[in-house]
């Protein structure tokens, strides 16, 4: 037995292999995600965002369920089997929605949008079964009270960081390389990975997987005896009728008043309705009510760092893809890329802070929990005021360094070492023994509100002017109203020696409105979206002069159009010929350019609405990043005055 004691047992690097594929999986899959709503399915930043809080909230909720199959019915090793499979289906379905993704753009594909969502719904309730039940299993290789347990747990979390460090570097590598066509190749890579993890597993664990006395774990639980004559516990019908219309009408507040979306009133009232149930049964002493509410406090403060931190995948990947100058030594780094600075960070600094609270505590100058946690917002703050003087003031068009969003990301990961892994111990110390499992349910309830409100937070980024839609004629169309386009272009526009534009004028041909065209044209052209067909034919394009937009401008937001600089390097006889309409409000552009394959039209966006939150308007990033500094920043001090308090509450349990 002293052998054993003297290493770890062979099970555990088996589930370290294992949880590194499905972590590769899941942050493969991650980092492309936001990347692929807004330039593979042209979905605008608001609508990925919210796609993003849905998915990633729903992902930890489900854990309930599946931690509460495996303790009911099927053990953790089916359930893991079970998660394994339907995350892999799901990725794969995200590699044939990505396959399609044109026909999905133009709203040609069916299929398409239905393998999309489809993948997310595989890959939610796969993770819900997959994660809680693996990391159950390590706790039950070792015997009670193995002091080698925190390492193991320790060498098990470097699993995860490894796979979220690979990830995004071989999934963004493949998708994430400016080709819409390419994301599906990222999918695919996530899709393989969640193979291996499962095959991993089962091909190994019934050898390797097992307790100190070599007994597997993980199996189902034995059914009770039929005869047994413990009494069961009788169902309190009242209560649960009053718990039923409680949620009801939360529900309906979230919903109703607040606004919130199905999903984010589901998750906002499933987390208020677990801990109001917990709180208020009747066995729970008056210390275990105080420790549990400190629990509450808690989770309310990590809710508001999470959806902060969390801005990792989606609007900082937004600022990373738009506003970073991503450059090194002539090789442009993926964005995708950046969600794999989080992971190195933690692989290189957890043990220096593991380190420099084991010496704080010898020293007896170590915070308590509570203020550790407070650190964690303030550090979450801190990052974002760190990158806000990056953008202080920039225009659009300029691109900051990547050392401010790198900068960014080693104040948040500092912060995440203070607070995520102290909170989770927090759980296991405070709670009452017979709800330590709910109460850890709770905690990742408030996970699954976090991520939530972190893809509605991002749906508060700023827009760029940008295209909102495309629509496209096939070859012979094209042929067949090349009379009507005709009439659509613009007299030719073109530039003297020194790059002014000259001759900018819309002219129609006639004075006919695009509406008094033939209607089979239009209709063709813009069946898709009958709400855009209203603006479009009662588009006005009589002669106009547009003099609001210069060349630059014109250079910055329309494909094709060259710039000044590319005037003057390839001569001064260039005499681009310009196809596009503005409407009356100069607040939409119709464009179209012409290839050999069809005719597009893109409508352009040109003054595009500003996102307010509790009634300030978010014009800028610098607007948007410091939403984030006074969030966490005052969430951070409340936390920290509140610190006597919840201490006192706590009863001794540091």
């Amino acid at each position: 037995m002293s052998e054993k004691k003297s290493g770890h047992p062979s099970g555990l690097y088996l589930l370290f292999v294992t949880e590194m594929w499905e972590r590769f999986s899941y942050y493969g899959m991650r980092a492309i995600f936001s990347l692929y709503m807004i330039k593979a399915l042209l979905f605008d930043k608001a609508l990925s965002a919210s796609i993003y809080g849905s998915y990633t909230g729903l992902v930890y909720l489900t854990p309930l369920i599946g931690g509460y199959v495996a303790d009911r019915y099927w053990g953790n090793r089916k359930s893991i089997f079970f998660g394994g499979v339907l995350m892999a289906v799901g990725q794969f379905l995200m590699f044939i929605s990505a396959s399609m993704y044109e026909s999905v753009a133009t709203g040609d594909s069916t299929l398409g949008i239905f393998a999309f969502y489809a993948g997310l719904g595989f890959l939610i309730f796969g993770n819900g079964f997959f994660k809680p039940n693996i990391s159950t299993m390590v706790g039950q290789l070792y015997p009670k009270n193995d002091n080698r347990l925190d390492s193991a747990m320790t060498i098990f979390y470097m699993g995860i960081n490894l796979g979220a460090f690979i990830a995004p570097l071989v999934a963004g590598g493949l998708g994430d390389t400016g080709d819409p066509a390419d994301f599906k190749w990222g999918f695919l890579a996530a899709a393989i990975g969640m193979v291996i993890a499962t095959l991993t597993f089962e091909l190994f664990k019934n050898k390797h997987v097992v307790d100190p006395d070599g007994n597997p774990v993980g199996l189902a639980p034995t059914k009770p005896d039929v005869n047994d004559d413990t009494p069961k516990q009788k169902t309190d019908v009242k209560k649960t009728i009053g718990l039923v219309a409680l949620y009801l009408g939360v529900f309906s507040l979230f919903f109703y008043v607040v606004d919130f979306d199905v999903i984010g009133a589901f998750i906002f009232t499933t987390t208020i309705l677990a801990m109001i149930t917990v709180i208020t049964d009747g066995s729970i002493t008056k210390v275990e009510k105080e420790r549990i509410g400190v629990i509450y406090v808690c989770a309310l403060f990590v809710i508001f760092f999470w959806s902060a931190f969390e801005q990792a995948g989606v609007s900082l990947t937004f600022f990373a893809e738009e506003q970073t100058n991503r450059d090194l030594f002539g090789f442009t780094i993926p964005a995708s890329w950046f969600q794999s600075v989080n992971a190195m960070f933690i692989v290189i600094f957890a043990p220096i802070m593991a380190w420099l609270w084991t010496k704080l505590d010898k020293m007896k100058k170590e915070p308590a929990s509570i203020y550790k946690q407070s650190i964690g917002l303030f550090l979450l703050a801190l990052g974002y005021l760190f990158i806000s003087f990056g953008v202080d003031g920039l225009d659009p068009e300029v691109k900051v360094s990547m050392l401010w969003l790198v900068g960014l990301y080693w104040l948040h990961t500092m912060g995440e070492l203070s607070l995520s892994p102290i909170g989770l111990s927090m759980v296991v110390k405070l709670s009452p023994i017979k709800f330590t499992s709910l109460l850890m349910g709770v905690w990742f309830l408030a996970m699954a509100t976090a991520n939530k409100f972190a893809g509605e937070l991002s749906g508060l980024y700023p827009e760029e002017q940008k295209i909102e839609e495309t629509y496209s004629i096939d070859k012979e169309k094209a042929e067949e109203y090349a009379g009507v386009l005709e009439t659509l272009r613009f007299r030719e526009g073109y530039f003297d020696p020194e790059g002014e534009l000259k001759n900018f004028v819309v002219k129609l041909g006639s004075e006919k409105t695009l509406e008094q065209y033939e209607p089979t044209f239009w209709d063709y052209l813009i069946k898709r979206t009958p709400e855009e067909s209203l603006e479009v034919t009662s588009l006005n394009v009589k002669e106009k002069e547009i003099t609001e937009y210069p060349v630059q401008q014109m250079a910055r937001i329309l494909p094709g159009v060259p710039s000044e600089r590319d005037l003057k390097a390839k001569g001064a006889d260039i005499k681009p010929i310009f196809s596009y309409a503005f409407s009356d409000d100069l607040s939409k552009l119709y464009h179209f350019t012409k290839d050999e394959e069809d005719i597009r039209l893109n409508v352009w966006n040109l003054k595009p609405e500003k996102p307010k939150f509790m009634g300030f308007t978010i014009s800028t990033l610098y607007d948007f990043f410091m939403i984030f500094v006074f969030m966490a920043g005052g969430a951070s001090l409340v936390l920290f005055l509140l610190g006597k308090k919840l201490i006192k509450m706590m009863h001794g349990v540091k």
